[in-house]
Parts: C-alpha cells; structure tokens; sequence
C-alpha cells in the first residue's frame, strides 16, 4: 500500500473529487459577499449624492461617508458572514439590517461630534440609507440560492459506514463504505491514517456509524482530522437525547470539533505568508552561502527531502538543507541523531547546531503544507527509545489538527534533540497538545519571538 495511493468510492454514491476544501469555498463567498456589501454602501450613498448636488461635493459635505467603514467593522463583528448568518433569508436579512442601522446611528452621532452636522446633506444621506438597505436585502435574498447550487461544496457531510448498513443515506451525505474500501481505523497504521484523512480532506461534518468494539478507534481518528465528527449510537434512539440530529434520524455523539474555524485558519494563514516573504528574502544570502557550502564539501543533492505527517495526518514533503553524507542519510527518521554523529558533515555541524538546515522549510510555509509555528513535524520512523512515537502514547495522532510549524511551543522550552526516552517524546506531547489547547496569533507572536534566543541550542546537533 502506497501512500498517495487513489481511493475510489462504491457506486452506490461517488465522493467528489478528493481535496476540495468546503472551507476555502466558504471563504470565497464571504469575502465576495463583504465585498459586494462594501460596493452597494459606497454606491448608494455616491449616487445620492449625485442625485441631490448634481456632482460629488466637497469633503465635509458626505462626511456621513464615514457609515461605509463603520458599517463594515460592525457588520464583521456582528458575525455578518459566517456560515448561520449566509445560509438563511430569516437570518442574514435581518443581521444585515440590524447592523447597517447600529453603523448608521453611530455615524450620525459621530458627525455631530466632530461639529460636522452643519454640512451634511440630510436628504442625500437618507437616500444613501434607504438605497444601501434596498442592496443588502437584495443580495441577501439571492446567495441563499447561490449556496444551495453548490451544495456540498459548499458545506461537504461524510456518512462512514463500518459494517452493514441497511437504512437510507441522510439526505445531504455522501457515504463511505469502509468495508469496501478496506478502510480500518488501524491506531498503529500512519498509512491508514494518511488515506482516511485524504477520503474525509475538506469535509465539515464526518459521522461514522460502526461497531460498538470499533467505536474507541474511530473517535481517535476523528480528533485526528480537523472537522465536526459525530459516532451514531443507535441504542440511544428511543431516549431521544437532547441534539439529536434530525437530518440523520439516529442519535449521536459529538467526539472532535475542528481546532481552527475559518476566520482563525484564514488569519493564521496571513499571519504566516505576511511573516515568511520577508523573511525569506531578507535570509536568501544567507541560504544561498549554507548551499554553496554543503555542495562544495560533499557530492549529492543540496536539498534533504523527508516525508513526515502533517495536518489531519497526510504525508507530505518536508524541505531542509542535507547535513548528512548522501550514502548515509537517514531517509525514514528511525535513527535519531546523536552527539558526535558521523553521519554528519562538517558543514552539516554549523548548519544544524544554528538551525539553519531548517531554514528551506520556509517553502513548505508558502506551499501551505507548514505553519510557521506549531508542532514539529516527525518521520514515519521516529522513535522514543526503541518504540515508534505512536505507540508511547496514542494521543499523539492528536496533534496533527492543525499544521506542523518551523517552531512550537515544545522547541521553545528546550524540548529538542534526540528522543532517547519515553518522556523526552511525552514532554514534546504535553507541550503541544498545550498549544492546540490555547492557539491565538498571540501565543504564535511570543513563541516566535522566544525562538529567536534558542536557535542555537545545546541539543541541536
């Protein structure tokens, strides 16, 4: 079994095409949205103006064009574009409504504040209010629609079913059938990991029906993926628990949220790329010498590439400059790298010692496969003494909810270098379970700013 082997569906209900990301959908139609209601404001309140002078007048006469940031502040923070607010009339209409009316107020008084009452066109605003409110319901009337032609694109649901399954499939969901996949929530299987997290990549809601045995294992495998899933437990039909889902008609169990909602992804996501280009151009000298350096010292590639697991357990490519000799590279990580290691060259010393062999992993940030800060991202091979990471401690599968970083908060308190014993691995894994727990751009601020006085390290080497 490969890695990035294709997983195909039964036929009884094919899966859309692996990958798609409902999230970055819904980021598309929010942000047109916020962009849509920005130019309706701006417009109304312009072509009121125009109406009542005939042209646009002098700055202090529609000053009152101060509602369109207001409106746009209040409208964010009113939860105007999230997905409850979009997906219904009886819901977005009057959120909008609500927080046009509270920008609008505050404008007002605002202005007369500034002592600026005196110039303002009254009619000319109240037409810009009244054109403003006639485009935002209108648009709020149509992206109902809009919504409902993407369907699962839009907001993708997962039925997996492990064993028999007789009932009809809840409308709105695709089904999974494990058994025809040869899909097992093998705990001890980075592969199995890998492929059930590519056939759920990109789903919101993930509900698996299975064996009462199976249960335990499928629930570590949802808290590893980063979606809402749910474990069906039809024994507690008949008590009618409260939140039982009537789109499914059977009761069950909440075991994992996403870490992330979007507007966190989104934000550390631009926190990320806002940080790495200019970093990176400001480090390319010097990624340029260590380059020169490791292929003037020794014949092989400049570049190291390793597979490792990142978010929601999927395989990918890291980067780092090579600091071991080409015949004797380590290419699975099960050989952790000890003081004095003869592997490494000379080159590879310094590189290491200064972290500068991890510097190529500013790539993979702008990629998106890393995050500039989170947990470290391990080879298949790693080990904790004699044993494989996963089997020290099966939570360790949960730190992949959101992307490995070039930093975390583990590096930072020392917590690197050869993992010799079990609690040098047990350590890493409190310490960033800790950070999942409390993640804010915040913490990635100050984890980024203690990393600066640990890059050169006792235990790097």
């Amino acid at each position: 079994m490969t890695a990035h082997m294709l997983i195909k569906s039964d036929a009884e209900a094919p899966l859309i095409a692996r990958g798609v990301d409902t999230q970055v959908i819904r980021a598309l139609i929010y942000g047109g949205l916020a962009a849509a209601d920005l130019l309706i404001v701006l417009g109304a309140f312009v072509g009121a103006d125009l109406l009542r002078h005939s042209r646009l007048n002098d700055t202090l006469s529609h000053s009152y064009l101060l509602i369109v940031p207001v409106f746009m502040a209040v409208s964010l923070y009113s939860g105007c574009y999230t997905y409850g607010a979009v997906v219904s009339r009886s819901r977005s209409i009057p959120k909008v409504v609500g927080a046009f009316l509270a920008a609008s107020g505050f404008t007002l008084v605002l202005i007369f504040a500034l002592k600026n009452s005196g110039y303002l066109s009254r009619l000319a605003f109240f037409v810009g209010a009244l054109f403003s409110l006639a485009g935002l319901v209108a648009v709020r009337m149509l992206v109902p629609q809009i919504i409902r032609r993407l369907g699962p694109r839009f907001f993708r649901r997962v039925l997996i079913t492990d064993g028999g399954w007789s009932e009809a499939i809840p409308v709105g969901f695709e089904r999974v059938d494990a058994d025809g996949l040869g899909l097992r929530p093998e705990l001890a299987d980075p592969l199995m990991l890998h492929r059930f997290s590519q056939i759920v990549a990109g789903a919101d809601r993930v509900v698996v029906a299975c064996p009462v045995e199976h249960r335990e294992r499928w629930s570590l495998y949802l808290k590893s993926v980063d979606c809402a899933g749910e474990l069906l437990v039809p024994e507690l039909h008949n008590v009618e628990p409260l939140g039982q889902d009537g789109v499914t008609g059977l009761a069950g169990v909440r075991v994992s949220v996403g870490r992330l909602d979007l507007r966190n992804r989104i934000l550390k996501r631009c926190f990320d790329l806002a940080i790495t280009a200019p970093v990176l151009v400001l480090l390319s000298p010097v990624m340029l010498l260590a380059a020169i350096a490791i292929k003037l010292e020794s014949p092989g590639p400049v570049l190291f590439r390793q597979q490792r697991m990142g978010r929601a357990n999927q395989l990918f490519d890291v980067f780092k400059f090579r600091s071991m000799y080409v015949d004797q590279g380590d290419q699975d990580g099960a050989q952790s790298t000890a003081r004095g290691d003869q592997r490494i060259t000379r080159v590879g010393r310094w590189i290491r010692a200064t972290s500068i062999d991890e510097l190529p992993q500013l790539f993979n940030v702008i990629n998106g496969d890393m995050s500039l800060v989170g947990p470290r991202p391990h080879a298949l091979g790693s080990r904790a003494g004699d044993e494989l990471f996963w089997h020290v401690d099966r939570r360790y599968w949960l730190r992949h909810t959101i992307k490995p970083g070039l930093t975390g908060l583990a590096q930072v308190r020392g917590h690197r270098g050869a993992t010799e014993v079990r609690a040098d691995l047990t350590k890493r894994l409190e310490s960033d379970i800790e950070y999942l727990s409390h993640w804010s751009v915040l913490s990635d601020i100050a984890i980024l700013v203690r990393t600066a006085f640990v890059l050169v390290h006792r235990n790097a080497y």
